[in-house]
């Protein structure tokens, strides 16, 4: 039973990252209408957003891509910041949909920043009180780990509508910006929807995990 627990929480992430991968892959050679490099995408929108005031960079890294809102930054992967495809757009649309998200004061948004030093305390400590727990038989223990991890997992969970919301913003962009035509708009959601499965596969195996634990700490409860 466990054999077959931890294969489906180790081959989750996999399946994501494979069907990312290979969609962003494919994508990446099919070249947008308008022609406009990644780059290029995220400056229009944010200028058509009066974001005047958020830069575009170039990052390393492959799908590094993120929205950076202390510096106010729309960080783009060189494939994306100088490619011409549908991929990179789409792509760049996305990280300029979390910098609207800051700018409009998206209330998830703002709830995720707020959990960032909880969720990071969670992350790096909750094992370390979890395994004392389980080997030492010390339920208290345990039940301050698992509710560490929960902190980690709320973090993971609320991710979802952010990443979601940001992909229909920039489906919005695009298309009233005219940067993809009618024919491309199922490419450009296959991209955005690919990209969201790795966010739903880790909330999946974060739930899974908590939800494992606590039987595990009823479990010992029980037996004292």
């Amino acid at each position: 039973m466990y054999l077959i627990y931890f294969a489906i929480i180790i081959l989750i992430p996999l399946w994501a990252q494979f069907r990312v991968k290979g969609t962003y892959n494919k994508y990446s050679k099919v070249a947008s209408s308008s022609h406009m490099t990644g780059a290029e995408v995220a400056r229009k929108i944010l200028d058509d957003n009066g974001l005047y005031n958020v830069g575009v960079e170039e990052t390393r890294g492959f799908l590094s891509d993120h929205y950076d809102p202390r510096s106010k930054v729309v960080r783009l992967s060189s494939q994306n910041f100088f490619g011409h495809s549908v991929a990179a757009a789409a792509i760049a649309a996305h990280e300029v949909g979390h910098a609207i998200q800051d700018a409009q004061d998206y209330a998830f948004l703002r709830f995720r920043h707020a959990l960032v030093p909880v969720a990071n305390i969670g992350s790096n400590f909750s094992w370390i009180l979890i395994m004392i727990g389980i080997f030492a038989k010390l339920s208290g223990m345990l039940l301050l780990g698992i509710l560490f991890m929960a902190a980690a997992v709320v973090f993971q969970v609320i991710t979802l509508p952010v990443e979601f919301n940001a992909s229909n913003r920039a489906m919005d962009q695009v298309v009233s910006a005219g940067i993809i035509r009618n024919d491309e708009e199922r490419e450009t959601k296959k991209v955005l929807n690919a990209a969201a499965l790795t966010y739903v596969a880790a909330a999946a195996v974060a739930v899974l995990e908590l939800v494992r634990l606590v039987l595990i700490y009823t479990g010992m409860t029980r037996d004292e």
